[in-house]
């Protein structure tokens, strides 16, 4: 007998293969369904019978799952339910879009202050994007494009992302990093990139001075969320020649500004 939706009643959806399915990515996926349905705990007896997967399998992947922070055990009721790491990949997606929603107010302000172009960045595998741009006002001018990509180690924006990065993450970029150098001025070791990182980190602002493109000096600050990871940095380009005390230290009080603002409007604070 069918019901309308023309599956035979009685028959569990879970025991009819998914085609080209990898078994135990449908087992990973297929425990997530099942905590989160519900949002509640389930017992290792409870999950194997629910889903149907050998109470051996079952151990080694709630180990795993719970030593990567995507479940949590609960030792009261011998139960698991959805880990911290989940909900940080939830919110990095709705932070995304709150970036792009307060870049539209931000940047603009930012280039009316400093009279320079701007961009929002964002870690992309192992290089910054730019995400959003204003270009400055000015016949002289840094133009950037939307969708531009640079390593993290040449340009302001991508060094203060990657100054902020957790420990882990940046030792595995030190470990497989491969330096190209675009001016006389780029970074070309692991040795000066950990020291320009780790005054970014105690300053708060990266810098880069001709180390990406001749002719232009970089300035950045990063947007951390609640967790302190980076998902995002703002930069501005000035020209050499019109480089002073005086523009670093209005750019350095705009991208504080801004970054506040944009703490407030996806309410990091």
């Amino acid at each position: 007998m069918k019901d309308p939706s023309g599956d035979a009643k009685g028959i569990n959806q879970r025991t009819v293969p998914e085609f080209g399915a990898v078994k135990s990515a449908t087992r990973v996926l297929d425990l997530f369904e099942s905590l989160g349905r519900w949002d509640a705990e389930k017992t290792h007896v409870e999950i194997a019978s629910e889903l149907g997967i050998p109470k051996s399998s079952l151990t080694q992947l709630l180990k795993t799952l719970v030593h990567r922070g995507y479940l949590s055990y609960v030792p009261e009721s011998k139960g698991y339910e959805l880990g911290p790491a989940i909900a940080n990949l939830a919110k990095r997606v709705n932070d995304g879009t709150d970036l792009m929603s307060a870049s539209r107010t931000v940047l603009p302000w930012v280039t009316s202050e400093t009279q320079e172009s701007c961009a929002l960045n964002v870690l992309k595998g192992t290089l910054s994007e730019v995400k959003a741009c204003v270009m400055g006002p000015n016949r002289l001018m840094y133009h950037m494009h939307l969708g531009d990509t640079a390593p993290l180690y040449a340009t302001s924006g991508g060094k203060a992302i990657l100054a902020n990065l957790p420990v882990e993450m940046r030792n595995e970029y030190m470990a497989q990093v491969k330096f190209e150098q675009f001016t006389p001025n780029t970074i070309t070791s692991v040795k000066r990139l950990e020291k320009d990182l780790a005054k970014a980190r105690s300053t708060g602002y990266a810098f880069v001075t001709e180390e990406y493109t001749l002719g232009i000096i970089g300035v950045a600050l990063p947007i951390l969320n609640k967790l302190g990871f980076p998902i995002a940095s703002v930069n501005i380009a000035i020209p050499t020649v019109r480089y002073n005390d005086g523009v670093r230290d209005l750019c350095l009080r705009t991208l504080a500004k801004a970054v506040e603002t944009f703490r407030s409007q996806m309410r990091l604070d």
